[in-house]
């Protein structure tokens, strides 16, 4: 049986009533086609998720994973240990490890650079996790930020920093996308002169599988505007970060 979403037009505009027969995730990927928006595994859905619709969804990735228990040959019926396993994945897939997709962009209310600040700001490590989106296995790492404001830019409290990595970080995707996409998001939020963002990482997709080295590290460095530009400025920004990793 094909799909409700392999029959609809690209010009189809949806209609909750029409589609209240369809899975929660084919009414919501439906609202994406319709409105010709990207749904990929790191990109952010949560506004065409409608009110008590997470809930479905959830307990709709609760039953498919208990189909790939069951492929797995995992006896969830009567092992103690993985009876509830496909909830808890649930929950943790939908809730917590890849909520920056389900969930809204966390408040940070930013405030104007009254005093004309024109020195370099220094944010980190920001300890992040986020998972690749080629085997779902675990990244861990630290993020750095460096920020070189002018006078028209915004400000933001020393914790929305750390809460925006982590909405960004909680999607599945790799790390060389990540970083651009939290150097766009700060960049639209503050509009500094100068941004960098530097990741260091450990990828379990190396050390858990493949190769199992447990030692290799992947860093991402994103200078823009000033901080591209100004060779001195770089080089204030790269002293500051390593004599920080030291301390």
């Amino acid at each position: 049986m094909r799909p409700l979403l392999a029959t609809l037009p690209s010009s189809f505009v949806p209609d909750d009533t029409a589609l209240q027969n369809a899975k929660t995730s084919e009414r919501i990927r439906a609202r994406l086609v319709a409105a010709r928006q990207r749904f990929h595994a790191n990109d952010n859905i949560y506004t065409f998720i409608h009110a008590g619709e997470l809930d479905a969804l959830t307990a709709e990735v609760e039953h498919q994973v208990r189909e790939l228990l069951r492929a797995l040959v995992i006896d969830i019926e009567s092992d103690h240990n993985t009876k509830d396993t496909a909830r808890r994945m649930a929950q943790m897939f939908i809730h917590e490890v890849f909520n920056g997709r389900y969930m809204s962009a966390p408040e940070t209310t930013a405030f104007p650079n009254i005093s004309h600040l024109a020195e370099l700001i220094m944010v980190g490590p920001i300890r992040v996790n986020s998972a690749c989106s080629h085997h779902f296995c675990p990244i861990v790492g630290k993020v750095w930020i460096g920020v070189l404001p002018n006078g028209d830019s915004d400000l933001i409290g020393l914790s929305k920093y750390a809460r925006l990595c982590a909405w960004i970080m909680s999607r599945p995707q790799i790390q060389e996308e990540a970083v651009v996409m939290l150097a766009d998001e700060l960049e639209r939020r503050m509009h500094p002169d100068g941004l960098a963002v530097v990741m260091e990482a450990s990828h379990f997709c190396m050390s858990w599988r493949g190769v199992k080295d447990e030692n290799a590290l992947m860093k991402n460095a994103i200078m823009r505007g000033a901080l591209l530009r100004d060779a001195n400025l770089r080089r204030e920004f790269w002293t500051c970060l390593q004599r920080g990793q030291r301390e």
